[in-house]
């Protein structure tokens, strides 16, 4: 019988090409979600699935397609799958790690960058013909260059943010669940030291944690307001992470000065208090969206998959 595979949203041409043809495809060409009923009907019968983050594979999903081997998630993060679920039905689970390390290091530092210096503000600012004159006090922001970086979770991404600060000459603090060798913490000049610390003595805080129960709204309305006032939040991980009422409350009532969020508790909806303030930049989830890496990230998902399918070992399983 012939190997086949759903692939549940659009991938480039490229990736789709790397699939030999006597694989059975079935081709869900949308940036929409499948619903769930879609998703078992499209799925039954089928050995591998390639999806984005936006399709839940939970035990259901699992229990109704019996033949599945391998779902291969087209991204770093893997909250939208029950990983354990799949491995007590034998299913390999993969995502996409490595590819998107440095694009989503360069997009947090951009997120900080734009946060710490007004840039949505002033464009806004400018293109609504407000500048009319040279003003002494007009939209001034936070240094970067010598201050202090937290970060919280230092997997690839949050050392290579790290890798980023020595340009800024920045003092980085960093915690997580397991501490890193002695030779990286030199190599990326940073300090680690308990959460409570990041918070309190960091200018800015940037979060690279993965979501897990315990990381689920790790920045609170206890936590925020450990922070300096002055302080700058940037979260380009998951969106769970932050509780984003406490955090409308914390830009609002000045207990730190701004935010930059590339994700959301409840995706694409966003907090209704966050779009009005001016001391947030939003961005839709892009971190990752560049042209080489999102093909670099399809291309791989499309290779695990088919690394399953053939009896060999996954490129990069979840472990």
């Amino acid at each position: 019988m012939p190997k086949s595979i759903l692939v549940s949203n659009v991938l480039p041409h490229e990736a789709l090409a790397l699939i030999p043809r006597d694989i059975d495809v079935d081709y869900h060409d949308s940036d929409v979600a499948l619903t769930r009923s879609e998703l078992i009907r499209r799925l039954r019968g089928r050995d591998g699935l390639i999806c984005h983050i936006i399709s839940t594979v939970d035990d259901e999903v699992l229990a109704a397609v019996p033949t599945l081997k391998v779902v291969s998630n087209v991204a770093v993060g893997f909250n939208n799958i029950d990983v354990a679920a799949a491995r007590r039905r034998s299913v390999v689970v993969t995502n996409t790690p490595d590819v998107l390390t440095e694009t989503t290091a360069d997009f947090a530092w951009a997120l900080l960058m734009a946060a710490a210096r007004r840039v949505v503000e002033a464009d806004a600012f400018a293109r609504g013909g407000h500048w009319q004159r040279w003003q002494w006090d007009l939209l001034w922001g936070q240094d970067v260059y010598g201050k202090t970086l937290g970060i919280l979770g230092f997997g690839r991404i949050g050392r290579a943010v790290a890798r980023r600060a020595r340009g800024f000459n920045m003092r980085v603090l960093y915690h997580d669940t397991v501490r890193c060798d002695e030779a990286t913490e030199r190599e990326v000049r940073a300090a680690y030291t308990d959460p409570e610390t990041v918070l309190r003595e960091s200018d800015f805080v940037s979060l690279h944690t993965v979501l897990t129960p315990e990381t689920r709204h790790l920045i609170n309305e206890r936590t925020l307001r450990l922070m300096k006032k002055t302080a700058i939040l940037v979260n380009a991980a998951r969106g769970p992470i932050v509780d984003e009422a406490a955090l409308v409350r914390a830009l609002s009532e000045g207990w730190i000065a701004g935010a930059g969020l590339d994700v959301f508790e409840d995706e694409p909806k966003i907090h209704p208090g966050l779009p009005p303030l001016p001391n947030v930049v939003l961005a839709p989830h892009i971190a990752s969206a560049s042209v080489d890496t999102r093909l670099a990230m399809a291309t791989l998902a499309v290779r695990n998959c088919l690394a399953v399918l053939d009896g060999a070992p996954a490129i990069t399983p979840v472990s």
